[in-house]
């Protein structure tokens, strides 16, 4: 059975923007380096079981340091800063606009260490998504002295930083370990990290609900495993830098998801913002070609 690979992209712009709506619907219950240390543990001990039962696929010592690295960076520290930051006050659309700086960082970063060419037209379409991110955010930003803090601003920034470097750790070391097993000691390593820090900063408390019942399920399989998996072949199969100006698409389609779920308006301005950082995608992606299909 082969699936299209032109496809892809698409399905993960919107499988990873339903993790922002589960976040909403989870943060009120439950503490956010807990939450994800339980969501890292239940998507590890699923994943790892498909590795038994297809073989055991796991990589060497060697590989399966980086496989750790790269979840902790990916996954560990990129989600826990982020969810600390908003946790802390940071307002959530002032902390998605510096996340949305992450196909910059990333192709910068894919050009030093991976020889990666950058072409002007990927460059210009790298900025115009930038743009229409920030246009897209901006009637979102609700300024709060009281929640930005050296500390919650640097916490969005590493995070960025974080799941930039992840990204092209990713690809220059992991890209050959079965997607499968790599993924599991991704998740190994994240939730360690997000363990401690839930260790040293949090009280574990849980506030059972069907809304925190329902955001852990669903960012567990669509999320963790579905979206996941599917951003490591994308990666696996493409440029780094192209790959992550898929990020830009995100805060637009998740803006359309909170319209439809909570009746959060969206502004003529914010409409727009939408179709330049479009327009930034096609610009930073025209050029690129992948095997049509791939064996599933």
């Amino acid at each position: 059975m082969t699936m299209p690979v032109r496809y892809f992209p698409a399905l993960f712009v919107v499988l990873w923007a339903t993790g922002f709506i589960g976040a909403r619907y989870a943060m009120p219950y439950m503490e956010p380096f807990y939450f994800l240390t339980i969501r890292f543990l239940i998507a590890g001990a699923i994943l790892g079981l498909w590795v038994v039962l297809d073989g055991n696929h796991w990589p060497n010592r060697r590989g399966a340091m980086h496989a750790i690295i790269a979840g902790c960076l990916i996954h560990g520290a990129y989600l826990g800063a982020a969810f600390w930051a908003i946790h802390n006050g940071l307002p959530a659309g002032m902390s998605a606009l510096v996340v949305g700086l992450q196909p910059l960082i990333t192709a910068l970063i894919a050009g030093l260490v991976l020889g990666e060419t950058i072409q002007p037209r990927h460059w210009a379409g790298l900025a115009v998504g930038c743009i229409g991110v920030a246009m897209v955010l901006w009637p979102k930003l609700v300024i709060s002295a009281g929640g930005i803090t050296p500390a919650t601003v640097s916490a969005a920034i590493f995070s960025v930083v974080a799941i930039s470097i992840g990204t092209v750790w990713q690809k220059r070391f992991v890209g050959t370990i079965d997607l499968k097993a790599g993924t599991t000691l991704q998740y190994l390593g994240a939730a360690v990290l997000t363990g401690i820090c839930s260790l040293l900063l949090e009280t574990h408390t849980i506030v059972w609900s069907g809304e925190l019942i329902f955001a852990m399920f669903w960012l567990v399989f669509v999320l963790s495993i579905g979206a996941v998996l599917l951003l490591m072949l994308l990666i696996n199969q493409g440029a780094v830098s192209k790959v992550a100006s898929l990020f830009y698409l995100v805060p637009g389609v998740t803006a359309l998801m909170a319209y439809a779920l909570f009746g959060e308006t969206l502004t003529p301005f914010q409409l727009v913002g939408m179709v330049i950082a479009s327009l930034g995608v096609a610009l930073s992606t025209g050029q690129r070609r992948v095997a049509s299909s791939i064996s599933q």
